[in-house]
């Protein structure tokens, strides 16, 4: 089972908290405008009586004319292809309502992929996917960070997100955050 989601960074970083003298506001100065955005599909893959796995594809948009701003439909598929490749098992799908995710182009790749299974999540219920808290723990960790440039940027974020691969006790804590039951039924007599 898969759940996946996408987020977007750029080099305006997201706020956060801090300490402070009192009396004196902490202030981090960044210029990040017009300098291109970071995309990134995360995907956290369970398996009973294995580890869980993340796996994730960025794309570059530095901003130029006609250049596309987010992940593309074969984006999604690489990303899910790969996956299919390291787990070499079929995959039921959990993910959100993205026009990407339920174009007719996507449809045809999906459909032309007999070992995939999909399922959409109502809309508003970004809380029954694990991928969301993924972003959060990966957008704090960069609060209040002033990147230089858009190659730092990516590098922060495949860092972060290449050190939670090996955090299984991590990932599976974001799947419980969902509440969802993920266990298997008990086998019928």
């Amino acid at each position: 089972m898969c759940f996946e989601d996408e987020a977007g960074f750029t080099r305006r970083p997201p706020t956060g908290r801090t300490w402070g003298r009192r009396g004196t506001t902490p202030v981090v100065k960044v210029c990040g405008r017009g300098s291109g955005r970071i995309s990134v599909a995360g995907l956290i893959a369970m398996r009973p009586g294995s580890r869980t796995r993340l796996c994730h594809r960025l794309r570059r948009h530095t901003g130029r004319k006609g250049e596309r701003r987010s992940l593309s439909e074969h984006d999604y598929i690489g990303l899910l292809d790969g996956v299919h490749q390291l787990v070499r098992a079929p995959i039921v799908l959990v993910w959100d309502r993205l026009n990407t995710h339920v174009s007719n182009a996507m449809r045809d790749l999906i459909s032309a992929r007999d070992w995939l299974t999909v399922f959409i999540l109502p809309a508003y219920a970004p809380e029954l996917n694990a991928v969301e808290y993924l972003w959060a723990h990966v957008k704090r960790s960069l609060a209040n960070l002033s990147s230089v440039a858009l190659d730092r940027l990516e590098s922060l974020v495949r860092n972060r997100l290449k050190r939670l691969q090996y955090r299984s006790d991590i990932l599976d804590g974001f799947l419980t955050g969902t509440g969802l039951s993920l266990d298997l039924p008990p086998p019928s007599p």
